[in-house]
């Protein structure tokens, strides 16, 4: 058949603007280079199949540069010495939906030209009857393409002046600037996307793979050449045979059986180098083609996992999905478990191959490839655990909930959270309808105590579950804290190691009783006493900026014999900073002093009087701060040592800290010199986070949240 030069070929029947609407663009916006690509590999298989020659494929990226430095598309060309487009090869072309050339073609890759660049232009030098002749064509879906019911104009064909077989196809006119991938792609870039999608087919062929060369040019220089060879090939690691059955409906409509009918997948698997691999994927193929736009799951490795410090491609191919592939390349239509049995597609057959399935049986052959996957899977189960326990998360609620192997902590945290909030609404429901049915009780009813009893066993069951969830948070949350405490004191957090300063006594500070704040409900103060977080105060002040209900506590009416004491021997007295002071009611006043654990405690007993004196004498009458309690928390605390600096402290027996049970507090100018009294302990860190596990033990106990540690000094390293 010869074809006019100068002519729309217009399909028959085919009406093309209907065409682009129903065949959308590939989401892979490569998609028309990996189209062009296929077929240049294809077009050299054909013609080895009656002579041999080293086929050879050149992709050539043209790029121009704008005054800032930008690379912008110009054009990209892809030639091969295949058998060109003689006329049969043509008729195929321009014929839409020919499935005769073989390779399972579907006829719609140059759709997707047409989707993604103004004008393909093909020119291709092919043998026709010991001659060699050239044609010219051009592909586009210009309105004047359209308007003559064609994709496709025929320019010429005629003698050749060139004995030699090449075909180019060049994509100029790039119709949507915002596709950057264009703008930015480079030789080594494209080469990367090849070897990644075609990885199959390249080690497949390996033996007779033809020479691959791309150049990028910028305004029409050459910059930079890469090559695909052998070399860039690895070697399928292992192969597996999977059998997948179709399944039907049952008969009485409620679920899925196996069918008779079977389908061979083979799973070849790729153990590639982390450098070479960034993830795991396991992906379906296509004429030995990764599909980029289908989803299957790899479930038995997360992305991240390594086995011997290499990730793992896992490629599908099968005679089937060859055959079920549509005209968008990797759109396989192949149903869900709920999609089939719900019927959500009116044009699935009586038997389908289920995806659910499909996932399974191969996720089970990739198992049986790599037992070492059994060590990998046992570590995420060790870390659910883990974040189990640490967020005190519900064992009867992970077992409702599909936590994939992928999710990240974050995404399980969600995924349980979320699970929670709805358990939440469904007891707020009940205990609204319990409410709600109040109303309906009539208490001169004979039934009405056998009513109102079951309305209290509603809320009875109801009240407890919902305030477990809440109660849950709020534990969890103070087991992190303890957990950071423990970490403190063992000196294991980042900012301890090294030669960096000494933070140990901020971060013990900060962690009880943020540095400056006055937010004594937000803090963790439950730490030392369940009661601080209830009374006012402040953290790291200055004694004259304490400010209390929004008055400062410090006098204003200081006489000069006062103001003289307060700057004696060069001191500023009111400018000293206490850790942190909390002021209950009923004229008392708490005073904490953290010391860093290197430091012996012992040396400092005297800090907290100091202290109290100055409050007792120079804060203002209506506070009247008489009775004042101490606190001073170190790690370095010996009994002997305490005592022997100032024997009024006591022994706590059986309790692990010292008292002082009273200390004069000096009334010297306050009150007409009444003195007030202080109460003192000397503790250590680590006796204090002992006995908050202990606390927090009690709560999680109550909650049935299981084995809670308390172990405290084995973390330790006193």
């Amino acid at each position: 058949m010869s074809y006019k030069d100068n002519t729309y070929i217009s399909g028959e029947g085919i009406y093309y603007k209907g065409v682009f609407r129903d065949v959308k663009r590939s989401p892979v916006v490569l998609q028309p280079v990996y189209e062009a690509f296929t077929n240049a590999l294809e077009s050299i298989k054909i013609r080895q199949r009656d002579e041999q020659f080293d086929g050879e494929i050149e992709i050539r990226i043209y790029q121009t540069q704008t005054t800032d430095q930008t690379t912008l598309f110009s054009k990209l060309q892809v030639s091969d010495n295949g058998i060109g487009f003689n006329d049969d090869e043509f008729k195929r072309f321009s014929t839409y939906k020919d499935f005769t050339k073989g390779f399972k073609n579907l006829g719609s890759g140059r759709i997707q030209y047409a989707h993604y660049f103004d004008s393909t232009k093909f020119t291709s030098n092919y043998l026709e009857s010991d001659s060699f002749k050239k044609r010219e064509f051009l592909l586009s879906k210009k309105d004047d393409f359209l308007n003559n019911d064609s994709i496709i104009f025929h320019k010429y064909n005629r003698e050749s002046e060139d004995s030699f077989f090449r075909t180019t196809v060049t994509f100029e006119g790039l119709l949507d600037d915002n596709v950057m991938v264009y703008h930015s792609l480079s030789d080594i870039e494209l080469k990367a996307k090849l070897l990644k999608r075609y990885i199959q087919y390249f080690c497949l062929n390996k033996n007779s793979l033809p020479k691959i060369i791309i150049k990028q040019f910028l305004f029409n220089d050459l910059e930079s050449t890469s090559t695909i060879s052998e070399s860039d090939l690895p070697s399928i690691d292992d192969t597996k045979e999977v059998v997948v059955e179709y399944s039907k409906i049952s008969d009485d409509g409620k679920q899925l059986v196996s069918s008779d009918k079977k389908e061979v997948f083979t799973l070849n698997s790729y153990k590639l180098n982390k450098s070479f691999l960034n993830h795991n994927e396991l992906k379906l193929t296509s004429k030995d083609e990764i599909v980029e736009n289908f989803d299957i799951n790899l479930e038995v490795l997360a992305k991240e996992d390594s086995i011997d410090n290499h990730h793992f491609l896992f490629l599908v191919s099968s005679k089937y999905l060859d055959e079920i592939d549509t005209d968008e390349r990797g759109s396989f239509n192949i149903p869900n478990y709920d999609e089939f049995i719900n019927g959500a597609n009116l044009f699935y057959q009586d038997e389908e191959i289920i995806l659910d399935l499909l996932e399974n049986q191969i996720n089970a052959g990739i198992w049986e490839l790599y037992p070492q996957i059994e060590e990998v899977q046992k570590q995420h189960h060790q870390d659910l655990e883990s974040l189990k326990e640490m967020f005190l998360l519900s064992d009867d609620l992970a077992g409702e909930l599909k936590i994939s192997i992928n999710d990240s902590s974050k995404k399980i945290l969600e995924k349980f959270y979320i699970a929670e909030a709805k358990k939440k609404a469904e007891l707020d429901s009940h205990l609204k309808a319990s409410i709600d049915n109040l109303d309906k009780l009539d208490t001169t009813s004979e039934d009405y105590d056998e009513e109102l009893g079951q309305q209290i066993d509603e809320l009875v069951k109801s009240i407890p579950q919902q305030n477990k969830i809440e109660l849950t948070h709020y534990i969890a949350r103070r087991k992190l804290v303890l957990e950071l405490f423990t970490r403190i004191l063992g000196k294991k957090l980042l900012v301890q190691q090294g030669d960096v300063r000494n933070k140990d006594e901020a971060l013990l500070h900060n962690l009880m009783f943020k540095q400056g704040s006055e937010d004594t409900n937000s803090s963790d103060l439950w730490i030392i006493n369940e009661d601080f977080i209830h009374f006012n105060g402040v953290s790291e002040s200055k004694i004259s900026d304490v400010r209390l209900n929004g008055k400062n506590i410090i006098r204003k009416d200081l006489s000069d014999a006062e103001q003289g004491f307060i700057t004696s021997l060069g001191e500023n007295r009111l400018g000293k900073k206490p850790d942190i002071l909390l002021f209950p009611q009923e004229q008392k006043c708490v005073i904490l002093e953290f010391k860093n654990p290197d430091v012996s405690v012992a040396k400092h007993l005297t800090q907290i009087n100091n202290y109290a004196t100055l409050l007792r004498n120079f804060s203002i009458p209506e506070l009247q701060l008489t009775t004042f309690y101490g606190y001073l928390i170190g790690e370095k605390i010996a009994p002997n040592d305490v005592r022997a600096h100032d024997a009024d402290f006591k022994n706590a027996h059986n309790f692990d800290y010292l008292f002082r049970p009273s200390k004069t507090v000096a009334g010297i100018y306050s009150n007409e010199g009444k003195d007030g009294s202080l109460y003192t302990e000397v503790i250590k860190y680590s006796t204090l986070l002992k006995r908050a596990k202990i606390r927090n033990k009690i709560f999680v106990d109550k909650l049935n949240l299981g084995d809670y540690n308390t172990d405290v000094e084995s973390d330790l390293p006193f």
